[in-house]
């Protein structure tokens, strides 16, 4: 590498000041996320009435909600609990809508059609009216929460991986692999999979930040996971009666909310600059 490439190099880096910071914040997350499976500074679930509803630095570093519980163990076990559920629901989402998305390009015709307006029926019901018809169903729960956010995810990895793959199919290497005799199914995996893998992955970063806000969603209407495992969406929901008398109770999950989908957002856009050709990020 010369120097003028390296400079070249560091110049488009800083010019990307989104993947850095959505990192940083993804990163501090998922540290204190994982942190919290081994330790918090108190028992998330602890009830001390003696000393509920105490600002912070008053008692704990974060202070207390009604029950007397530690507002930042709370928190920290919250980011565990949305993550996990927000990144199995993408995981499913993606995995399932990459699936129809190349046979949609693959096969086009009648089958392309059948399977993108089977995405548009899908794509119309939204995750919350999905995990509110499963909950009657089934109960609620993680499960639920999980199924409905995914169910929602399918059609948006459907859309993005038909459209990139029908561009793959149109390249001049794809047309000689089908004269050279191979079959669609080795030319999806040899040919248009490692070719869209790089939207998917961007796209996968961005949906995980709408995942962690419908989880949230779910759980303040209370059809996430059940209590007394804290989520950030029910401690917002706990929170409404006391926002006079202790407003930290909402903004405090308001903020994680916040942060951790601005994280995610910035994230996807940082990769999405770095992994496209046309800025020379993928060379």
């Amino acid at each position: 590498m010369t120097a003028r490439s390296g400079t070249s190099d560091l110049s488009r880096q800083l010019r990307r000041p989104n993947l850095a910071i959505g990192g940083i914040i993804i990163l501090v997350l998922l540290a204190l996320a994982l942190l919290s499976l081994v330790w918090t500074p108190l028992p998330p679930a602890k009830m001390q009435i003696i000393h509920k509803l105490k600002p912070p630095l008053a008692h704990g570093l974060l202070g207390t909600d009604q029950f007397g519980r530690d507002i930042a163990s709370m928190l920290m076990a919250g980011a565990w609990n949305s993550l996990s559920t927000a990144a199995a629901a993408v995981a499913i989402g993606a995995s399932i809508g990459t699936v129809l998305g190349v046979i949609a390009a693959a096969r086009r015709g009648v089958v392309e059609a059948l399977v993108m307006r089977t995405n548009d029926v899908i794509f119309a019901v939204p995750p919350i009216l999905s995990a509110m018809m499963l909950g009657a169903l089934i109960g609620t729960g993680r499960f639920t929460a999980i199924i409905a956010i995914a169910t929602f995810m399918v059609p948006v990895f459907a859309r993005v991986t038909a459209g990139a793959a029908q561009q793959i199919w149109s390249r001049d290497y794809v047309l000689a692999a089908r004269g050279a005799g191979k079959g669609q199914f080795l030319i999806t995996v040899e040919h248009v999979l490692p070719n869209i893998a790089n939207q998917i992955i961007v796209q996968a970063t961005i949906q995980l930040g709408l995942a962690i806000l419908t989880e949230a969603g779910l759980s303040f209407l209370g059809l996430g996971m059940p209590p007394p495992a804290p989520t950030w969406g029910r401690m917002l929901a706990d929170a409404q009666t006391y926002l006079g008398a202790a407003p930290w109770l909402a903004i405090l999950p308001g903020l994680a909310i916040a942060f951790t989908v601005l994280g995610f957002n910035m994230l996807g856009d940082g990769l999405r600059d770095l992994l496209d050709p046309r800025d020379g990020g993928a060379a």
